[in-house]
């Protein structure tokens, strides 16, 4: 049965993503993200830190390198085009090589769908970065995404991501 509902973009994560803590689920009505220990940072304009530091937390460095008080814990994010993978293919090599500030890490690359519908397969191709993870997370961002595009300041909080 098709009942015209689109999904929403999806997400790759790579690298680790920690699994909450054991413990007794939060009561429904009072459940919250807090602010996750960590930092975007956008390797290319446009690539999607502000939303995603709305949606799930964490400080939002835009294009810039965390600074001394921020968590030195990085996410990479990146559209999928081409552009985008060039500009994190060559964030994720400035690890590698030990040029990145000293003090961060690079935690994983957070790749956000440049379009709807699959990558093509020259783009998926590229979708490889020696030395980090691998995690798919598919559909729409946190729950609350499509009403905060649509300008919604009452949207749901997020879920966590799930381990």
């Amino acid at each position: 049965m098709h009942t015209g509902m689109r999904q929403g973009p999806e997400i790759w994560i790579r690298g680790p993503v920690s699994t909450p803590a054991p413990g007794p689920p939060p009561e429904p009505g009072h459940a919250r993200a807090g602010a996750r220990r960590f930092s975007w940072v956008g390797t290319h304009g446009g690539a999607g830190v502000s939303t995603l530091a709305a949606v799930y937390g964490g400080h939002d460095s835009g294009r810039a390198w965390p600074g001394p008080g921020d968590p030195p814990s990085v996410l990479l994010v990146a559209r999928t085009h081409a552009a985008g993978l060039d500009a994190v293919a060559g964030a994720v090599e400035v690890f590698r090589r030990g040029q990145a500030p000293p003090g961060l890490d690079l935690d994983g690359v957070v790749l956000v769908a440049d379009a709807p519908g699959r990558l093509p397969r020259p783009l998926t191709q590229r979708v490889k970065f020696p030395g980090v993870g691998d995690r798919r997370v598919p559909g729409a961002v946190g729950g609350g995404l499509a009403a905060r595009r649509a300008g919604s300041s009452a949207a749901r909080e997020p879920r966590p991501w799930a381990g």
